[in-house]
């Protein structure tokens, strides 16, 4: 079998090119990094965790007519996703002040918002994700005034398929970050969600202990992650109990 080109390698996933045009096999690594990678190390079964949460996510997402690159889950690490061009922003939803937001409003972290708070981030590694408003959007051509509605309106759909879903099994959506993804069909250009949902990419509190479920538990070196994403994967019903025992995985070139 030829081996698969690799489009790009992130800090959590690898991209390949896919079996058939426009679309990628994403492959979801056991790394774990935290402030912007200059914590570093390997939890075995994350990515394995990561990719059977994130088809849940977005399987569910899609079925309320939410629209994502995921086509379908090819094996424990890969899944099939559809190619799209990503809008280089980050797109973060808060309900509660945690993280960045509570250090930067000096707001004690927990305390509940007025309203969900949409922010954006611009996508560069290198100058740490600077925090960007609309105006530096439009400004740079990043996405258009229609874009940012769109943007906008998925943001708030998937926090409330989020939100309402994690509350029914005990757990407080806190906040998460969401990347998009252009399409385009002829002239028409689509946007969907793409990347991932996964605790990677959400903050998680445990309703009545308030125990973290998310990678601030890497962040924090407050006790095992991999037992941490079990335990939200366990309560969705998405994990079979032997997963988190995956060897680690060896990395197609």
């Amino acid at each position: 079998m030829a081996r698969r080109k690799k489009i790009y390698e992130g800090k959590a996933k690898i991209l390949y090119e896919g079996p058939e045009p426009g679309t990628i096999v994403q492959y979801f690594k056991d790394d774990a990094t935290a402030f912007n990678a200059q914590k570093k190390d390997v939890i075995e079964g994350k990515g394995v965790l990561n990719n059977r949460l994130s088809e849940f996510f977005m399987t569910g997402l899609n079925g309320i007519g939410v629209p994502t690159h995921f086509l379908k889950r090819l094996n424990m690490r890969e899944q099939l996703v559809r190619a799209c061009e990503i809008v280089p922003l980050e797109v973060i939803v808060r309900n509660y002040a945690a993280g960045s937001m509570a250090k930067r409003l000096g707001i004690e972290e927990g305390t509940v918002l007025p309203r969900p708070i949409v922010e954006y981030c611009y996508k560069d590694d290198k100058l740490g994700d600077p925090l960007v408003t609309e105006e530096h959007i439009a400004a740079f051509g990043w996405a258009s005034q229609q874009d940012m509605d769109d943007i906008l309106s998925l943001a708030l759909r998937v926090n409330d398929y989020l939100s309402g879903l994690m509350y029914g099994v005990g757990i407080r959506l806190v906040d998460f970050k969401i990347e998009i993804g252009r399409v385009y069909d002829g002239d028409f250009q689509r946007l969907i969600l793409a990347d991932e949902i996964s605790p990677d990419s959400m903050r998680l509190w445990d309703i009545e202990t308030g125990q973290k479920l998310d990678k601030d538990v890497f962040r924090r070196d407050l006790g095992s992650l991999t037992d941490a994403y079990t335990e939200v994967a366990r309560r969705l019903g998405v994990m079979p109990k032997q997963a988190t025992h995956v060897a680690k995985p060896k990395l197609i070139n």
